[in-house]
Order: structure tokens, then C-alpha cells, then sequence
């Protein structure tokens, strides 16, 4: 009995398997995604507003103007976990990223785990982020347009705001972020290359926005604000010198976190053997540039002590320019990249869902393409209600840590595929190959597992209990149901 419980959980899904099934069958989705709007969902999916909080943070208590070495060594380790990913995404080309890898490496249950991972991951990191998309809006409008949106349609039932005469009142619903999933979600339902025009669209406003504040501040960066460059340690690790870049790095590591949602596109992609590659490892590189270009121009306008305690220092350092329309700009560019970032976690989602409910690991229903737009609408549909009403409804913010502990356990389990599937497929066809391994992998996982340690104990904890809660799922429902265990049960009675 035990043997046969130990074959359920840790049979796979053969490559040749995931592709042909990928390419049959009437829920089959249609590629339509070429390298650019791969890249596009990349970028979409990465800069938000990491980019203009994180890096004030991270300058000012850890590393001052050296944070743009950090950025460099968070890149690193992201691109160790980004050239596995390339890696897998080429040899699968499959709607579902890390659960889908983990198939046909580890076995069934260990991709329930990060399937049902990746599931909670991108929506509570949906609803947070339009959480966050509403309040950016709401001081856009007031501070551009004059117009005040009621506080009570911003804010959850369980959150307060101050009225006028200073006294504290309960929000109603947070109508703001409601819209914003469901019109992503719409468009995600109408079809996915109507979703990487809009999103190429959105992503270009923001990079102009990021160039334009590089380019202005470039015109008003002291060189004295570089002095010292790298400040010397307090005698408190983690607080400058080398230490503090490297915390740092730890900081602003989870502003490169998204990338991997390409990954979930990769059965839409056209010829993804090859973009796949440049869609993953190409966005990567783009944020690279940006983010230390943006943080050595932040810290050039104001010395790294100025933004200590900040609670925004993207508007300290906008002061030192003759420009205060800057700071508009900035709101506005953060609503562009909370907007892709929205529609992007949404489009992987539905993959991730599609994906399990294919292999009946959740209820077929799911799986269904739409005849029209050849989209998952069912899915979408379904995390449209689920994730909207987290975001209007409950207050998230808390939870906005179970995104990042998420993407690092994939990380680690695609860095892991890759070693497991160069020693059983070592023949198989690869269009990319991920180099020196497996020290790239085991360096990748290793990075990543420090970045997980990192976190507090109430993301642990949040974690933990959300994969009780998929265990459960999995041996009363997914385990009977799963489509590869009928068929093997179907072949051994015929065999008999």
C-alpha cells in the first residue's frame, strides 16, 4: 500500500507528454505572443512601484549611493533563476511555468504544492497590487485633477479614514481596485494578444516616465552626493560597507520579482523554443539598466542621509529639481506599472489554474477555452470574482510578503528541475542551455533560499497554512481524480 501511495505522489508527466498535449485537444491555446510582447509582459510584470520606494529604502538605511551595486548583485541572482527558467521554458512550452516543470522532474504532488503556491501567489499578489493601484489613483486625482474621490469607496469595510473633522470612519467597499481586476480580467477574457497590445502600450508610458525622470535628474546630480560611495559600516552588519550592499541586495531583490510570470505565456508564444529565452532573460536585462541608472540619478540628486526615514524619497530628491511636476509624473508612472503588474499576475494565474484543471488536478470545468477569443475565460473569470473581492473587501496589506515567499520556492524548484532533468533527459532537445551546471542551478536555489529565510515568521506561517489547506484538497479530491493516475489505472486493468 505504501509503495503504491509513493507511486501516486511522485509519478510524472513525460516531456514528450506535456508537448503533445500541449499542441491537441479542443481547450488548446493559439500562439500569438512573438519576442517583444514576451519582453512586454516581462517588464510588465517586474517595474512597479519597487522601483520608486525600494530603492530610497535601500540607499538610505543599508547601502547609500552603492545601492547600484546591489541592484547588480540582485540581478545576479535573479538570473541564475532566470536562465533555469529559460531552460525549461524552451524544452515545455507549456501554459503553466513551475508546476508544469515540476511534472515532469519531481512528480505529481510536489507540482500540486507549487501549483496550489502559485495560485495563492498571484492572487493575493493581484489584489494587493490593486489595492495599492486605487490609493495611487485617488492622490492622482486630488493632486493633479482636483478631484476627491469619497473615502469610504477607496477603503475596505475593515479599514479606517480621517474625515474632515479629524475623526475616524470605516471604509464601504474599495471600488477602485475592483475595477481595475475586472477590467484586466476582462481583457485577459477577450484574448491574449489584445492583452499584450494594451499591456506593450502601458509598458512604454512608464519606461518613458522612468527615462524622463533619469534624463531631467541626470541634468541636477551633485558628485559631491556620492561621497563616500560606499559608507563605511556602523559596526552593525547590514547598515553600509559591504554588509549593507548586501543587504540591500536583499532589499531590492523582490523589486526584479515577476519575471517568471513569462514563463506561464510560454504555450502562446510563437516559435518558444527561442523566445521563451528572450523574453525572460531580455526583460531582465532591460530592468536591470533601469533600475541602476534610476537608483545612481536618485542618489545623485540628494545625499543617501537626506532620504533616511523617508517615507518618500523618490519627492526628496524630485525637490532638488526646478521640475515639482515631476513628482505627478512619478504618481502617474506608478499607476502604469501597478496596472501591467495587475494584468500580468492575472494572466499567469489563469495559466497556473488552466494548467492543474487539464491535468484534472482541479475540476475540468476550468480548462475550457472560449471558441471565440481561444482564452481560458473560465479561469479568468472565476479569480475576476475571487481576486476583486479580496482587493475591495478584505484589508491585504499584510499579505503582500506570500507574493515574494511564493516566486522563491518556484525559483528553487526550476533550478532543481534543471539538474534532475540533465541527468534523466540528458538528449532531450534544448534550445537554451543553462550554463555550468549545476553550479548555476545550485547557486540560483541556494540565492533564492536565503532570500526566503530572510522573511518574517508570519509569511511563514501564512504559507504553511495555505498548503495544509492544498494537502487536504489534494487527497480528498485531486489524488482520485488526477488525469494520469486514471489512465495508468485504465492501462493496468486492460493489462489484466
Amino acid at each position: 500500500m505504501a509503495s503504491g501511495l509513493a507511486s501516486d505522489l511522485f509519478r510524472i508527466k513525460t516531456l514528450e507528454r506535456l508537448n503533445a498535449d500541449a499542441e491537441s485537444g479542443e481547450n488548446k491555446l493559439e500562439r500569438h505572443l512573438g519576442p517583444w510582447s514576451l519582453i512586454g509582459l516581462g517588464i510588465g510584470a517586474v517595474i512597479g512601484a519597487g522601483l520608486f520606494s525600494l530603492t530610497g529604502i535601500a540607499a538610505a538605511e543599508h547601502a547609500g549611493p552603492a545601492v547600484t551595486l546591489s541592484f547588480a548583485i540582485a540581478a545576479i541572482g535573479c538570473a541564475l533563476a532566470g536562465m533555469c527558467y529559460s531552460e525549461l521554458a524552451g524544452m515545455i512550452p507549456v501554459a503553466g511555468s513551475a508546476y508544469t516543470y515540476t511534472y515532469a522532474t519531481m512528480g505529481e504532488f510536489i507540482a500540486w504544492i507549487i501549483g496550489w503556491d502559485l495560485v495563492l501567489e498571484y492572487a493575493v499578489g493581484a489584489a494587493t497590487v490593486s489595492v495599492s493601484w486605487s490609493r495611487y489613483v485617488a492622490r492622482f486625482m486630488r493632486d493633479t485633477l482636483g478631484i476627491n474621490l469619497p473615502g469610504s469607496l477607496v477603503h475596505s469595510p475593515f479599514e479606517t479614514y480621517q474625515l474632515a473633522d479629524g475623526t475616524l470612519a470605516h471604509g464601504i467597499v474599495n471600488v477602485p481596485a475592483i475595477l481595475i481586476v475586472v477590467a484586466a480580467s476582462t481583457l485577459l477574457m477577450i484574448g491574449i494578444r489584445e492583452s499584450a497590445r494594451v499591456n506593450g502600450a502601458v509598458v512604454l508610458l512608464k519606461l518613458a516616465v522612468v527615462a524622463i525622470v533619469i534624463g531631467v535628474g541626470l541634468f541636477y546630480v551633485k558628485a559631491q552626493n556620492y561621497d563616500p560611495f560606499l559608507p563605511a559600516n556602523t559596526g552593525t552588519f547590514g547598515e553600509y560597507g559591504w554588509s549593507g550592499v548586501m543587504r540591500a541586495a536583499g532589499v531590492v531583490f523582490f523589486a526584479y520579482v515577476g519575471f517568471d510570470a513569462v514563463s506561464t505565456a510560454a504555450q502562446e508564444a510563437k516559435n518558444p523554443q527561442r523566445n521563451m529565452m528572450i523574453g525572460i532573460l531580455g526583460s531582465l536585462a532591460i530592468c536591470t539598466v533601469l533600475y541602476i541608472a534610476f537608483a545612481g540619478v536618485l542618489t545623485g540628486l540628494v545625499h543617501y542621509e537626506a532620504m533616511r526615514g523617508d517615507a518618500a524619497p523618490v519627492n526628496t530628491a524630485i525637490a532638488a529639481t526646478p521640475f515639482p511636476w515631476l513628482k505627478s509624473l512619478v504618481t502617474f508612472g506608478v499607476i502604469c506599472g501597478f496596472s501591467t503588474v495587475i494584468l500580468v499576475l492575472l494572466l499567469g494565474q489563469s495559466r497556473v489554474f488552466y494548467s492543474m484543471s487539464k491535468d484534472r488536478l482541479l475540476p475540468g470545468f476550468f480548462s475550457a477555452i472560449h471558441p471565440k477569443w481561444k482564452t481560458p475565460y473560465r479561469s479568468n473569470l472565476f479569480f475576476m470574482v475571487f481576486t476583486s473581492a479580496l482587493g475591495g473587501f478584505l484589508p491585504i496589506s499584510q499579505l503582500g510578503h506570500m507574493t515574494s515567499i511564493g516566486t522563491l520556492l518556484a525559483f528553487i524548484l526550476v533550478c532543481a528541475g534543471v539538474v534532475i532533468l540533465r541527468r534523466t533527459q540528458p538528449d532531450a532537445p534544448r534550445a537554451y542551455r543553462t550554463p555550468l551546471v549545476p553550479f548555476v542551478p545550485i547557486l540560483g536555489a541556494l540565492f533564492c533560499l536565503g532570500m526566503m529565510v530572510s522573511l518574517d515568521g508570519d509569511t511563514w506561517l501564512r504559507l504553511i497554512i495555505w498548503l495544509a489547506i492544498g494537502l487536504v484538497i489534494y487527497f480528498a479530491w485531486s489524488r482520485k481524480h488526477s488525469r494520469i493516475g486514471r489512465e495508468e489505472g485504465a492501462n493496468a486493468t486492460s493489462a489484466l
